[in-house]
C-alpha cells in the first residue's frame, strides 16, 4: 500500500494536532505537523501532501469567532494553493475547529467546485453557538447521512466525543438542507435524541459532493483506543480499537 503524506496544519491555539497526527500514523500514513506560518511562507509545500488535515482546538483563541481568522488566511493568502490541492485527487479533513475553518473559508460545503468563494457572497451555512449557549463536552451517537465520503466508508453508526461551544450548523434557508440531501453531502447526523447543540437537521458532519473533503464536529482522534471510552470498564461491547480509528484507516487506504 502506498504511504500517503498527511499535513496536519496547526495555528496559534490549535491543541489537537499531536493526537490527530498520531491517529494518521497508526493508520499507516506519514503525518507531519506544520505551522500555518510555514505554509504562508511557502504555499507550494501543500503539493507535497496527499491529505490536508485541520485539527481541533481554539485557533487564534476564537477571539472573533471559531475558525474565523484561520479561515481568512486560507482565503486571502493560500487561495491558489488550496485550489490546486482540492482539484487534485487528494483528501481534506477538518475536525471540530478544523470543520469551522473549512466551512468559514468556503472549502465546505462545495469543495473544489465552489472554490474560490465569491467575494461578498453570503454563505449557505455557518457553525454558530450551541443552543445551550455554552461549551459542551460529552459523547454522542451518530448515524450515517448517506454521503459517499471516503473517510466514512463502512461506517453506519459511530459513537464519538464532542467538545465545542460553536458547533451548531445554521443554514440560510430550508432549501440549503434539501440541496445537501440531493447531493448526498450530509455525512453524519446526531441521533435525534442526542443532538448536543441544536444543529439544523441534526447534522454533525458535511462532505463535499466528491466525498474527498469532510468536516465534522465530533473528535475521532479521541477514540482510537477502546480504553478512551468512558464506559470501557463497564461495557462488554467496547472493542480494543476505538471506533474513530476507522476514519483514519479509510483515509490512508484511499491511496492503496
Amino acid at each position: 500500500m502506498a504511504t500517503p503524506n498527511v499535513i496536519v496544519l496547526r495555528a496559534p491555539g490549535t491543541n489537537c494536532d499531536v493526537e490527530t497526527a498520531f491517529a494518521f500514523e497508526r493508520a499507516g500514513a506519514k503525518a507531519t505537523r506544520v505551522h500555518l506560518f510555514r505554509v504562508l511562507e511557502r504555499p507550494a509545500m501543500l503539493a507535497d501532501f496527499q491529505v490536508l488535515s485541520v485539527p481541533g482546538g481554539f485557533s487564534y483563541g476564537d477571539d472573533v469567532g471559531s475558525g474565523v481568522i484561520f479561515a481568512a488566511q486560507l482565503r486571502s493568502k493560500l487561495l491558489d494553493a488550496i485550489r490546486d490541492f482540492l482539484a487534485a485527487d487528494k483528501l481534506a479533513l477538518g475536525i471540530c475547529n478544523g470543520f469551522q475553518v473549512l466551512i468559514k473559508a468556503g472549502v465546505l460545503p462545495g469543495g473544489a467546485e465552489a472554490w474560490p468563494p465569491r467575494e461578498g457572497e453570503a454563505p449557505d451555512a455557518t457553525l454558530t453557538w450551541n443552543d445551550n449557549g455554552r461549551y459542551t463536552a460529552r459523547w454522542v451517537h451518530l448515524v450515517s447521512g448517506g454521503s459517499p465520503s471516503v473517510f466514512l466508508r463502512g461506517i453506519e453508526t459511530i459513537e464519538l466525543p464532542v467538545a465545542h461551544a460553536e458547533g451548531k450548523i445554521a443554514v440560510r434557508n430550508e432549501a440549503v438542507v434539501a440541496r445537501w440531501r440531493e447531493r448526498r453531502q450530509i455525512a453524519l447526523c446526531y441521533r435525534p435524541d442526542d443532538n448536543p447543540n441544536g444543529s439544523t437537521a441534526d447534522i454533525a458532519a458535511l462532505s463535499d459532493p466528491t466525498g474527498r473533503v469532510l468536516g465534522l464536529m465530533p473528535h475521532p482522534e479521541r477514540f482510537i483506543f477502546g480504553t478512551q471510552h468512558p464506559n470501557w470498564t463497564r461495557r462488554s461491547d467496547v472493542p480494543e480499537e476505538g471506533a474513530g480509528m476507522q476514519i483514519f484507516r479509510n483515509a490512508a487506504g484511499y491511496f492503496a
